[in-house]
């Protein structure tokens, strides 16, 4: 075998199409594109999403109902009987302490204590807000709340 021997694989090759090069090719004339109409002309066509004249699906769908507040603070939270669960007397419950036990993931900005369940331990806590029961159970406890709150 020599190398002008070598040659591709039958009908691993093909010849591209060359349209509008006169009647022989057998794409001439209207190279291939049919008679009249707007997809005949240069630069014709419909834009994506076109329906033929009726109202688009991006239209016909509904908006979403009611009014989104786009100040709108979201708050993480955790409640006082998680706080009973994960944590000893005497811990400091802030962003950081509350990653380490999962009760928040590290991505989530902001922590609120709500006052579901009870606490007999004494924590500090120190947390982005705190709701009013939670306030008093842990206060109750022996324990103190912090700013930032």
């Amino acid at each position: 075998m020599e190398l002008k021997d070598l040659y591709p694989a039958e009908g691993s090759r093909k010849k591209r199409k060359r349209k509008g090069r006169g009647p022989a090719s057998g794409n001439g004339k209207t190279a291939g594109r049919g008679m009249n109409g707007q997809l005949s002309r240069a630069g014709g066509g419909k834009r994506a999403g076109f329906e033929g004249g009726q109202t688009p699906l991006a239209r016909r769908l509904p908006k979403l109902p009611g009014f989104r507040n786009i100040n709108r603070v979201e708050y993480v939270p955790v409640n006082v009987k998680a706080l009973e669960e994960r944590f000893e007397a005497g811990d400091v419950v802030d962003r950081e302490s509350l990653i380490e036990k999962n009760l928040v993931k590290s991505y989530e900005p902001l922590v609120k204590v709500l006052g579901d369940g009870d606490l007999t331990k004494a924590l500090t806590v120190k947390v982005d807000k705190v709701s009013k029961s939670a306030q008093q159970k842990i206060e109750a406890a022996g324990g103190k709340v912090e700013e930032p709150c």
